[in-house]
């Protein structure tokens, strides 16, 4: 079982969070997190971010995808608002760095991210968010608005003992690079984004 293995307060360019750490053991080197807004209040629905780590997007500022902006996105709304991110130590839909430069290569051949992942015998999407509950449930969290354009997402949180309030999009305009990715989520996994938008 995960548990609380550190936590402090961190001044961020969004505003002062309570970062917290999450693993079964203390000396694990990638943790799960949970960045919690200082003005959270936990007696009314809590605004929650379940977010896959993505080096590429939110360290290297990549313009494949929408994860770094829609990190900072996270950030900003539950600074203002309250809210909690639960940082799941994902990268690449949970295949690894190594596998996503690997797909990377074969989407500059023409394949889409689900093609490229399965050409390397690899799921299209590893991901799984029952660790988000857990964290949530270490935390009291018992009702949500959950920020996300993920059914599965949502599908997690229904099927939990956790309350699901509403849903709230979280939708980062496409620029030219990211255009077939954003296509991709919303025609093979259903992600839940405006024509427009993509």
């Amino acid at each position: 079982m995960i548990k609380i293995q550190a936590e402090a307060n961190v001044p961020t360019e969004h505003g002062s969070f309570r970062m917290i750490a999450f693993s079964e053991n203390e000396n694990d080197w990638m943790p799960h997190m949970a960045i919690v807004a200082e003005n959270t209040d936990f007696s009314k629905p809590v605004n929650v971010r379940f977010h896959s780590e993505c080096i590429t997007g939110e360290v290297f500022h990549s313009k494949k995808c929408e994860c770094g902006q829609q990190l900072d996105a996270a950030m900003k709304y539950t600074h203002e608002h309250g809210g909690i991110i639960v940082y799941l130590r994902q990268e690449g839909r949970n295949i690894g760095i190594i596998n996503k430069l690997k797909a990377y290569s074969l989407q500059e051949k023409g394949r889409d991210t689900v093609q490229a992942n399965l050409e390397l015998g690899l799921p299209a999407d590893d991901r799984k968010f029952g660790v988000a509950i857990d964290i949530l449930n270490l935390l009291d969290v018992k009702d949500i608005n959950l920020l996300t354009n993920n059914p599965e997402k949502v599908k997690y949180v229904v099927e939990s003992n956790i309350h699901l309030n509403s849903r709230i999009p979280l939708q980062i305009p496409a620029n030219e690079m990211s255009r077939g990715y954003l296509q991709t989520k919303k025609d093979f996994f259903g992600h839940l984004l405006d024509d427009n938008d993509n």
